[in-house]
C-alpha cells in the first residue's frame, strides 16, 4: 500500500496528558485494559471505523488502520500532569466514572503513572485546589519547566514521539488580544514579562509542546492554540494542533440534528439547551468566568449550520440559550436536555425535544485515542498547523479568523473532511465532495 512520504509508526508513542481527572484516567484505563482484551475501545473511529477507498470496482471498505498506519495500543505510554497528587489508580478510583471491577485489573500499571507537578495559576481555575503545582516565578519558566518535563518522560519511557493532550479543566475567558496573541514575537515577549493576564497555563504547555516536536490537542474551550501566535509557532516546529473543546454530549447531538433542520427547510425560532452535572469539570464551570469560556464554545454550533443571512424566512431571529447547572449527585453523568422551537409550514409552530442522559468521560475518552492518534499520524505525513479534519471531535473547531474563514460544525461535512483526510494520507484519492 502506497503512503505518501508517511513514515511508519514505530517505536512507543508517549501520550502526555495535563490533568488526571475523570477524562484522563477513563481514557487510560480503557486502553491498558483494551490492551489486555479485557474491555473494548467502543466509540473510537480509529480502532471502529471503516472509510470507502476506491470507487467502481476499485471500491473497498476498509478499517482504519488499514488505510494508515496508526500507533498500536500496546505501544502506548501514558504520563500525566496535574494540580492533586494521586495517581491514576487513586484518580480513577475517586473519579467514579468507572466501577471497581473494571478498574483493578490495570491497578499496577496505573498506579505507576504519576502525576508531574502541574504548571498552574488559581487564578485560572479558582475552584481547584491542589498542591502538586510547579514553583514557577513567570510564564517563561513554566515554559521551560514543561519542556524538560516532556525531555525526561520521553528518555525515561524510551520514546520515539510524543503527544500532548489538554485534558484539564476549562480556564477562564482570555479574549484574544492583538497585541500579544498575532504575533510569536509578542507571545513570547509576555510570556517572558510574565503577562499573567493574556497568558493562560494552556498556553504555556501548548508552547512547551510544540517546541518538543509534539502535537498539542486542546480539549477543553480555552484560548490556548486557537490564536495566530500559536499558529505561527507550529508553522515553524511543522507541528499539527487541534482544538478545541472535546464535543461528547450535547453539542454532538446539536451538530448532528440542526442539519435535520437545515435539509428539511424548517424554520427555528429557539433553541434552549441545559445540562446538569456534577464531577470536577461542573464545580469549575459553576465560576461565571469559566463557564463564559464554555458558553462560547457551545454557542458558536449552531449558528454556522443555520445561517440566518441565507434563509432569513426560517433562521432570523432565532433565540439560542446555553446553560450549565452544577448539581454534585449526578457526578460524571452529565444530563443534557434540548427544547428546540421549529415551525414548518404556514409558519405554524412545533416542538422537539431531546433529553441526552450521558456519561461525559464515557463520550470523551474515544475522542482522546482518536485525537492522540490522529494527530500522531499528521505529524508522521507531515501536516503542521490547524488539522481542521480534526474538527469532527471537537465543539468549537479551530479555523483563520482573521481571514474570515467560518468554522465547520455540520458533523457529516466534518465526517467528510476526516474521511478524505485519512484517505489523502493513506495515499488514496481523497474523492468526497463537502457540499
Amino acid at each position: 500500500m502506497k503512503h505518501n512520504g508517511l513514515k511508519p509508526a514505530e517505536g512507543r508513542l508517549g501520550i502526555l496528558i495535563v490533568g488526571c481527572g475523570a477524562v484522563a484516567t477513563t481514557f487510560m484505563t480503557g486502553v491498558l485494559m483494551a490492551r489486555k482484551g479485557l474491555a473494548k475501545p467502543i466509540g473510537s473511529v480509529t480502532q471502529y471505523g471503516k472509510i470507502r477507498v476506491g470507487r467502481g470496482e476499485a471500491k473497498q471498505y476498509l478499517p482504519v488502520s488499514d488505510i494508515v498506519p496508526l500507533a498500536k495500543l500496546d505501544d502506548i505510554v501514558f504520563g500525566t500532569w496535574d494540580v492533586y497528587p494521586q495517581n491514576a489508580f487513586q484518580a480513577a478510583m475517586y473519579a467514579e466514572v468507572l466501577e471497581e471491577k473494571d478498574i483493578i485489573p490495570v491497578k499496577d500499571e496505573l498506579q505507576q503513572i504519576i502525576p508531574m507537578p502541574a504548571a498552574f495559576d488559581k487564578n485560572y481555575a479558582k475552584r481547584l485546589d491542589g498542591d502538586n503545582v510547579k514553583n514557577c516565578q513567570t510564564r517563561w519558566q513554566m515554559v521551560e519547566s514543561l519542556r524538560q518535563d516532556i525531555r525526561d518522560f520521553k528518555a525515561k519511557n524510551g520514546c520515539s514521539r510524543i503527544v500532548v493532550l489538554w485534558a484539564a479543566s476549562t480556564e477562564i475567558y482570555v479574549p484574544v488580544n492583538e497585541k500579544v496573541h498575532y504575533q510569536l514575537s509578542d507571545l513570547e515577549a509576555a510570556m517572558k514579562a510574565d503577562d499573567r493576564e493574556h497568558i493562560a497555563p494552556s498556553m504555556c504547555y501548548a508552547y512547551a509542546a510544540l517546541s518538543e516536536g509534539a502535537p498539542f490537542i486542546m480539549g477543553a474551550p480555552n484560548t490556548t492554540v486557537d490564536i495566530p501566535a500559536m499558529w505561527q509557532l507550529a508553522e515553524q516546529t511543522r507541528m499539527p494542533i487541534a482544538g478545541k473543546d472535546f464535543k461528547t454530549g450535547q453539542t454532538l447531538v446539536k451538530s448532528g440534528f440542526a442539519p435535520i433542520i437545515d435539509v428539511r427547510n424548517l424554520g427555528l425560532s429557539g433553541w434552549f439547551s441545559t445540562n446538569i452535572l456534577g464531577n470536577r469539570d461542573g464545580l469549575v464551570l459553576d465560576e461565571p468566568e469559566n463557564f463564559r469560556t464554555k458558553e462560547v464554545s457551545k454557542l458558536s454550533t449552531l449558528e454556522t449550520i443555520l445561517k440566518p443571512d441565507e434563509q432569513p424566512d426560517l433562521y432570523q431571529d432565532y433565540y439560542h440559550k446555553v446553560r450549565i447547572n452544577y448539581y454534585p449527585p449526578r457526578n460524571d453523568n452529565k444530563e443534557g436536555w434540548d427544547n428546540i422551537d421549529i415551525f414548518g409550514w404556514m409558519n405554524y409552530p412545533m416542538q422537539i425535544k431531546i433529553n441526552f442522559l450521558c456519561r461525559d468521560s464515557i463520550l470523551a475518552a474515544p475522542l482522546c485515542l482518536d485525537l492522540c492518534l490522529l494527530s500522531d499520524l499528521a505529524a508522521r505525513s507531515g501536516r503542521y498547523g490547524i488539522q481542521r479534519f480534526l474538527s469532527f471531535f471537537l465543539k468549537s473547531p479551530m479555523h483563520d479568523y482573521t481571514q474570515g474563514e467560518e468554522a465547520v460544525n455540520n458533523l457529516y461535512q466534518q465526517y467528510t473532511m476526516l474521511k478524505n483526510a485519512i484517505r489523502e494520507m493513506g495515499g488514496f484519492e481523497a474523492d468526497e465532495e463537502i457540499d
